[in-house]
């Protein structure tokens, strides 16, 4: 049972209260201005009528109106209960009121301010909220002004009051000036593009001004260039001209974008020759070739467009006479546009670097069949290029020029400019050195042979103030006296149109200045011998062979040599030697191989034999490691022709000594046969095994092994042939007899009967070991192997194996048991000498 009950007092007749409220009241009696006291009230009242809770925040706000907690708890309330209702019921004007009535005590605080302002705007009072929102900033300290304006600002973009957002940006721009790219946003959507672009001209010049949206300068520029580029018939308060003209001098690596924008906007300007002279500036400006292609693309299309255009007013219009002149026109305006383009490029080229003398060049070849301005182009490639700066090689400027007016027939035209060339101060001495030759040339190609002669002699002559020819602090004028090309096309000139004193006063010169070449002594040795001074053309070579030491001065020892032998022969053979000596002395070795030969045919044509063998011998040190198996050959070949084969042996044991294993084995070989061929079969053997200890068995001595085992079993008894030690090998068993198997110190008579005994026991073991025979393996083997190796080595199958034919078997057939069939072979003569019989 609810018991309503209401207060004794007469100044609240109309309060009314529940049993369950006394507690708080008694509470409230005792500490009515207590806030806690009254918010533990209105937290047990939150599910009772809103009437009755309005009547408790009422009666709290009376006792303390200056209290936040409850005007923003009460506030909060009013306008939760109506949310739901219509904007145009009268309890809106009522939570209104009570908003206002909080205002007279709550205008410091920004939070009752924004829910009042965000209430208004619910409502759709544009004006009310407007001035609610001026009443806001008005009231609150600027510090606090920075909550307000964000609502603010999206309630002036919400409506389509233009004029009003406008004036409060303004205002809002003058408390926060970075936010000047937000105003700017507002004012393109709103179309209202002067003010648009003043204010970004205004932020592009702030150098302090940093975007929020993280915007380079650059980007800023450029939204400025499209916004008054794009819309020339909206902006009218600014100069277009001047604030693009800006840019291009401040953003010099966007010269191409920016000369785009400002004929942009003459285009849409309807100033179409402006727009013109635009893009012909901007082409003769550019210094980078992208700029030039952004500049040129766009400039021919709007040619193209102009074209177009014209195009389709006449086929609407249909006036013909006019508009086929005026089409005619546009189109070979085009037409010569796009025939320019290379020129155009190259000038941008040249802009970059106008030292570059290849583009200069090219140039010229672009002005073909127009002499005028090759002329022209000519005289200011000259003038331009600073030959200390220059990329190439800038005399080929003057040489060209020259050889222009050459071709058109003005020779004295063409001689001022070489005459001009060759007082130019050039980086290198060689340019002017090249000059001065073009100009004997010019004179040789019109047969004026006496001028050409003085023109070079000029240009030999000792200058008043000699100087060295890489001293780069002295003009090369004072150099070029020193410059080999000169003189060597002078001694050209002289060999073939001067006397022999001034040919050779030519040479002299070259010689004492010391810039000769190898080439150019031996061409003044050649001269002088064609002129029968032999003995003046061999001390050329000696001053020569001064002024060079190897391996440049090979050539001209070689040809020395060979000039002197085939002058002198014999007569003069100490010289020769003297001579040969001087030169093998300090040769490499990889010029040697030449000299010794010469040196050794010499000794053999007028000379000793063992000179020539001695020569032969000291070639073989000198020459190169890969020279020395043909050096040996050769001494070899030389010996034996000289004084027989016999000879040669030491000869042989030294080339095994030293040459590599590999041509040690060809050596072996050769050294074996030769034995064999005299008879001296012991001799042989011994050397084929020698050579098995350098051998790789399985591939290296295939062919030997097939000579060793073709040898005869009988031969002389010498001592074997001393050869250098190697390291020593296992030889694996061997099947067959030799005559190394017998007892030593036999010989004649016994040696036979021995033979035919081992012969016999051979027959009989033949047929018992023939199944082994066809899969046994004779090798030679290291004698580090291993026990492994050794099994895997009896194992292979040996490809050097004998295989008997049918006609041999059918002859051991028809043999007796007892017989054996014994070879002969005759003695070499060359082992008699001088018993030979008759």
């Amino acid at each position: 049972m609810v018991v309503m009950a209401r207060l004794s007092r007469p100044e609240r007749p109309d309060l009314v209260f529940e049993e369950e409220d006394l507690p708080y009241e008694e509470e409230i009696m005792r500490n009515q201005f207590s806030v806690k006291c009254w918010l533990r009230y209105i937290e047990f009242k939150q599910g009772a009528p809103k009437p009755r809770l309005n009547q408790l925040y009422e009666r709290a706000l009376k006792l303390l109106p200056c209290s936040y907690k409850l005007w923003y708890r009460y506030l909060k309330a009013r306008r939760a209960q109506v949310k739901h209702r219509c904007v145009t019921d009268p309890a809106y004007e009522d939570v209104n009121n009570c908003h206002e009535r909080a205002f007279v005590f709550m205008h410091k605080m920004p939070r009752l301010w924004l829910d009042y302002c965000q209430f208004l705007m619910d409502q759709g009072r544009v004006t009310h909220t407007r001035r609610t929102f001026d009443r806001a900033l008005r009231a609150l300290p600027i510090t606090q002004h920075s909550r307000i304006w964000p609502l603010y600002l999206r309630f002036l973009r919400s409506h389509p009051l233009p004029e009003t957002a406008v004036r409060g940006y303004r205002r809002f721009l003058k408390l926060s000036p970075e936010s000047a790219e937000e105003y700017i946003e507002y004012l393109k959507s709103s179309d209202r593009l002067d003010e648009a672009a003043q204010r970004l001209a205004t932020v592009v010049n702030d150098e302090r001004f940093v975007s929020k949206a993280g915007k380079s300068n650059y980007q800023l520029w450029h939204e400025l260039c499209d916004l008054i580029s794009q819309n020339p018939d909206k902006v009218q308060s600014l100069n277009v001209d001047a604030i693009i003209r800006g840019g291009l001098t401040r953003f010099t690596d966007q010269l191409g974008k920016l000369w785009c924008s400002l004929a942009d906007y003459y285009i849409r300007s309807g100033h179409f020759e402006k727009a013109r002279d635009v893009y012909e500036e901007a082409i003769r400006t550019v210094m980078t070739v992208r700029d030039f292609t952004q500049v040129f693309d766009s400039y021919a299309q709007f040619e193209e467009s102009m074209i177009a255009a014209k195009m389709e007013t006449a086929s609407e219009l249909g006036r013909e006479e006019e508009d086929d002149v005026d089409l005619e026109l546009r189109l070979a305006r085009f037409e010569q546009l796009i025939s320019r383009r290379p020129l155009l490029l190259n000038s941008v080229l040249l802009r970059q670097n106008p030292h570059h003398v290849h583009e200069w060049h090219k140039r010229v070849a672009l002005h073909q069949g127009r002499p005028r301005e090759i002329i022209n182009t000519y005289t200011e490639a000259v003038q331009t290029v600073d030959p200390f700066k220059a990329t190439g090689k800038p005399h080929t400027l003057w040489v060209a020029f020259a050889k222009f007016y050459e071709d058109n027939g003005q020779l004295d035209d063409a001689r001022v400019i070489l005459e001009k060339a060759t007082k130019v101060n050039f980086k290198q001495v060689d340019d002017l050195a090249s000059v001065w030759c073009q100009c004997g040339e010019l004179e040789l190609r019109h047969e004026n042979y006496d001028e050409a002669l003085r023109l070079l002699r000029k240009a030999t002559a000792l200058p008043a103030r000699r100087a060295e020819y890489f001293d780069g602090s002295e003009p090369v004028q004072n150099r070029v006296y020193k410059s080999l090309k000169v003189w060597s096309m002078l001694a050209d000139l002289e060999e073939s149109l001067g006397t022999f004193q001034s040919t050779k006063a030519v040479y002299d010169r070259i010689l004492d200045l010391r810039i000769a070449t190898p080439q150019i002594v031996i061409n003044y040795a050649m001269f002088l011998e064609e002129h029968k001074y032999f003995e003046e053309s061999f001390k050329a070579y000696e001053r020569g062979i001064s002024l060079f030491k190897w391996p440049n001065v090979s050539d001209i020892w070689s040809t020395y040599l060979t000039k002197f032998i085939a002058r002198y022969g014999g007569r003069k053979l100490e010289r020769a030697r003297d001579l040969f000596e001087q030169a093998l002395d300090g040769c490499p070795p990889k010029y040697a191989k030449t000299l010794y030969l010469l040196y050794a045919q010499l000794e053999e044509e007028w000379g000793l034999a063992r000179h020539a063998m001695a020569v032969y011998e000291r070639a073989t040190r000198a020459v190169e490691p890969a020279q020395q198996y043909d050096m040996f050959n050769i001494y070899i070949k030389r010996a034996a022709e000289i004084y027989g084969v016999t000879h040669t042996r030491g000869i042989y044991q030294k080339a095994i000594e030293v040459l590599s294993d590999e041509h040690a084995r060809e050596m072996c070989l050769r050294f074996a046969d030769m034995e064999c061929k005299l008879g001296e079969i012991d001799r042989a053997r011994a050397i084929y095994s020698f050579c098995s200890q350098i051998c790789d068995p399985r591939v290296g001595l295939g062919a030997g092994w097939g000579l060793w085992r073709s040898q005869p079993a009988h031969g002389h008894t010498h001592p074997p042939l001393p050869c250098p030690p190697r390291a020593p090998v296992a030889l694996t068993p061997c099947s067959h007899p030799l005559v190394s198997d017998l007892a030593p110190g036999q010989s004649g008579m016994d040696d036979m009967k021995l033979l035919e005994q081992r012969a016999e026991q051979l027959a009989a073991e033949a047929e018992r070991d023939q199944p082994l025979r066809a899969q046994s393996k004779i090798l030679f083997v290291r004698s580090d192997a291993s026990r492994e190796e050794l099994a895997e080595l009896a194992q292979q199958v040996n490809p050097e194996e004998i295989q008997l034919g049918e006609d041999e078997d059918e002859d051991e057939m028809d043999l007796e048991p007892n017989e054996v069939r014994l070879e002969q072979q005759s003695v070499p003569a060359a082992v008699f000498g001088s018993l030979k019989e008759d």
